[in-house]
């Protein structure tokens, strides 16, 4: 699990495929050391699974995990290209503090950034959500975006805008995110579930 707290931004070293598999290599500012090969990482949102690492040139670390058929077919990861930034989390530990909300790395779907308009130091970001995720997005209410927890300010059919404080724009991908950009998107699980248990009602 994972709180949507971006603690780092990477970059895509380079992608390669190999029958149905896509191999990713990133590079972060996270020690080496601390990384452990079968460790989760939540890479812009997607919950990957680290299949091997080394120290980085200069410091930091450099990363491999492997994506396969369902993650590329409902995430953005097809689309990332040598030198795409990445949003980075490491998991949640029991008793860490829950800063965001939680979020499990299972991306539901990839919104569109239909609009991006500056006020001040902040942003206001409208996106366009896939049809069947429109209805688990409610004004107040949270959404993982690239990984990063974001409340929702309003909804208007398919389509809803989150207001980014200057912090989070610094501090991860955000502040280069421009209109047409594919985002991984993950609703709310408490969403997801009452969906589900009302859903045939």
């Amino acid at each position: 699990m994972f709180t949507g707290i971006v603690t780092d931004v990477g970059s895509l070293v380079r992608a390669s495929a190999g029958g149905d598999i896509r191999r990713l290599t990133v590079k972060c500012g996270y020690d080496a050391a601390t990384i452990d090969v079968g460790a989760s990482i939540a890479v812009n949102g997607v919950c990957m699974t680290v299949v091997s690492r080394a120290p980085g040139e200069g410091g930091g670390a450099v990363f491999d995990v492997e994506a396969g058929p369902e993650t590329l077919a409902v995430t953005s990861v097809g689309d990332w290209q040598a030198g795409t930034p990445l949003n980075l989390e490491r998991p949640l530990k029991l008793g860490d503090e829950l800063g965001g909300h939680l979020v499990s790395g299972h991306v539901d779907g990839v919104a569109t950034v239909v609009g991006r308009e500056d006020i001040g130091e902040t942003a206001r970001f409208t996106f366009a959500a896939p049809g069947d995720l429109a209805r688990f997005i409610a004004p107040k209410g949270s959404v993982a975006l690239d990984g990063t927890s974001l409340t929702v300010n309003g909804v208007d059919g398919a389509r809803f805008d989150c207001l980014i404080i200057p912090h989070t724009l610094a501090a991860t991908a955000w502040g280069r995110r421009r209109q047409g950009d594919r985002v991984n998107l993950e609703v709310d699980t408490i969403a997801r579930y009452v969906a589900r248990l009302f859903g045939p009602r």
